[in-house]
């Protein structure tokens, strides 16, 4: 009985991290597929780097925090600057992109 505590401890574990890195790869995804799909003369329009750049930001990111690559998966250095380089794209970039696309503002 003193034995299933450690095993269900690192269970929990691996269905953290399984949740954790499918929550990383669709935002990682989501980034890299909107980077794709967006005009390249507006990238340069809103102060940011070029939508090549983005793309291979983004998209060396997802490769990274795929963790069959060796690099330790998402909570290590590599994914966990994945999910900040897909975070500041959605939170910045995709933002300045729909307010020169649509002239409304954030609001």
């Amino acid at each position: 009985m003193a034995y299933a505590a450690p095993i269900f401890v690192y269970d929990v574990r691996l269905v953290i991290e399984l949740i954790l890195l499918v929550f990383a790869l669709v935002i990682e995804g989501v980034a890299l597929v909107h980077a794709i799909t967006q005009r390249s003369d507006a990238f340069p329009a809103i102060g940011t780097l070029p939508k090549g750049g983005w793309i291979a930001i983004l998209a060396v990111c997802l490769l990274l925090t795929l963790p069959f690559f060796g690099f330790g998966g998402v909570l290590s250095i590599f994914g966990l600057v994945g999910i900040a380089a897909a975070l500041i794209y959605l939170l910045d970039v995709r933002v300045g992109l729909r307010d020169l696309h649509d002239g409304k503002g954030f609001w």
